[in-house]
């Protein structure tokens, strides 16, 4: 592998003490001292501060050790159930920073995590002592109005993306919480309420500028490395750090038709089922998730869909009047809003404040066998909240040949979730167990799961989980990223890191 000539200086690999390592240093850019962190085997390296005084140097972001301002927002992700400590963090402001700490970690050969919503549920967007390179202040986005184009920093969230697009009566599918990143959602797949009219998010990309693990920054498109235009597009983060996206837009009016209606949860059965069957005929213009969650604190179990139809607004109630129909709704919020108003409606304020443990998988179809085993096992304790919930495949997703992108299961109904959240604070142990043990009982009904949901997955059986794509990924893994630099991820591994079978 090429590599720079780049801080050689220093360079010594020591068996030390235990972690935490990053105690040893302040963070002031003028006093750095020396520090030890984790390479990609599993060792440990030494830093010189004159290393990383260069490094500082060299870059026009931040570099931020453990008692630096911002390392302890910067380091933290959604799931609080991942607590972990780099030993560097890394504020990259655009492309140049980001292939100058590529060099820099491919020299020293650092464990690398990188970051931009941080709502991958594995905690993927950070690491225990390495470097995590932290995409927050790469935002933007730029919209072409006549070509329908967008083009997305890397860093961004799905917020922007929905209203600098919807401002000009032009969308594209960005999943269903407005402050998950553009960046993971899109390299894993990217379902969303718009998913079954205009396909996956990643089956929106026209392509994108990524540095890979040799430093350089590269366009991968239809037209310019197109194996490694093709990987991105499902194959998540395993091929290096996409600085920008450019997305195919549609165009869509200010207001859909949206919202959630709840139900008695007495009747979770008839309305599971029958959601089953209206699922199997719908418009593409029609999405509904639907959700049964046992909440904590004693409160009552809840059952609702939530819904987006973006089709002719005359054809609307026709298309909703089953929802109505099926039992007596106890709630019916849906009405007309708008689209990005929708987009927000699931969010919270992501405090980084809760432990969460959650499995997903794919379905093909609801059977009543799946929806007796969710009814049955959900339950709720004092801290707990305990849910499951589908979210809505087919359409467009399904009419894309299983090879025309990495993203391999297009056969999904839906990606069924389950898990558990509690503050942080409590003890994680009972909740992840139950949630594990609710699993159990419902993941023989369920056939591969989503990429960016991947949470505890042993690494062959995550690899098997590119299916028939899979071979494919190792070649272009293998070309792009021979010694598996980039493998905080759903990994995929290069040629000479597999086992012989």
């Amino acid at each position: 592998m090429k590599r720079r000539n780049f801080l050689y200086a220093g360079l010594c690999a020591a068996a030390i003490a235990p972690y935490p390592i990053w105690r040893h240093y302040r963070g002031d850019r003028n006093t750095l001292v020396s520090i030890n962190a984790v390479s990609n085997l599993g060792g440990e390296v030494s830093l010189d501060a004159s290393i990383l005084a260069e490094l500082s140097k060299s870059i026009d972001g931040n570099l931020l050790f453990s008692d630096s301002e911002g390392y302890e927002q910067a380091r933290q992700v959604r799931n609080r159930m991942v607590d972990k400590y780099p030993a560097l963090v890394v504020q990259c402001t655009g492309s140049a920073d980001v292939s100058k700490v590529i060099n820099f970690v491919d020299h020293y050969q650092l464990l690398t995590a990188v970051k931009c919503g941080g709502h991958n549920i594995a905690g993927n967007g950070t690491c225990d002592g390495g470097i995590l390179i932290d995409l927050s202040p790469i935002q933007g986005v730029q919209v072409n109005p006549k070509l329908r184009t967008a083009q997305v920093a890397g860093g961004s969230l799905l917020a922007a993306l929905d209203e600098q697009s919807q401002a000009h009566g032009l969308v594209t599918t960005s999943g269903t919480v407005s402050h998950t990143g553009v960046g993971g959602l899109t390299l894993g797949g990217g379902f969303g309420r718009l998913a079954r009219r205009f396909g996956l998010t990643s089956d929106n990309v026209l392509g994108v500028d990524i540095v890979t693990a040799d430093g350089r920054l590269k366009r991968a498109s239809a037209e310019e490395n197109t194996d490694l235009y093709w990987a991105v597009r499902g194959g998540g983060g395993n091929f290096g750090v996409v600085t920008s996206f450019d997305f195919q837009l549609h165009a869509l009016p200010q207001q859909v038709v949206g919202g959630e209606i709840y139900y008695p949860y007495d009747q979770a059965r008839e309305v599971i089922n029958f959601y089953a069957d209206y699922c199997q005929d719908m418009p593409d213009e029609m999405y509904a998730d639907l959700v049964i969650f046992a909440p904590p604190f004693g409160l009552p179990d809840a059952l609702y869909i939530n819904v987006c139809y973006s089709g002719p607004l005359d054809k609307a109630e026709k298309v909703l009047a089953p929802l109505r129909r099926v039992v007596k709704p106890i709630k019916d919020e849906i009405k007309l809003v708008d689209y990005v108003e929708l987009q927000k409606s699931s969010d919270d304020t992501d405090p980084r404040g809760t432990g969460q443990h959650l499995k997903s998988g794919f379905t093909k179809g609801i059977s009543p066998a799946l929806v007796d085993a969710l009814v049955d096992n959900l339950e709720s304790d004092l801290f707990r909240g305990s849910m499951a919930f589908f979210q809505q495949a087919g359409g467009a997703v399904s009419r894309v040949e299983t090879s025309a992108t990495a993203f391999p299961h297009r056969y999904a109904s839906h990606n069924l979730t389950i898990g558990a959240v509690w503050p942080h604070g409590v003890d994680p142990e009972p909740h992840s167990a139950w949630a594990d043990a609710y699993w159990n009982k419902v993941k023989g009904f369920t056939d591969g799961f989503y990429t960016n949901d991947a949470y505890g997955i042993d690494a062959a059986v995550a690899e098997s989980n590119y299916l028939t794509n899979h071979d494919r990924l190792v070649e272009v893994k293998t070309k792009y990223d021979p010694a598996n630099l980039f493998r905080v991820n759903t990994n995929i591994r290069p040629a000479s890191q597999k086992q012989p079978s």
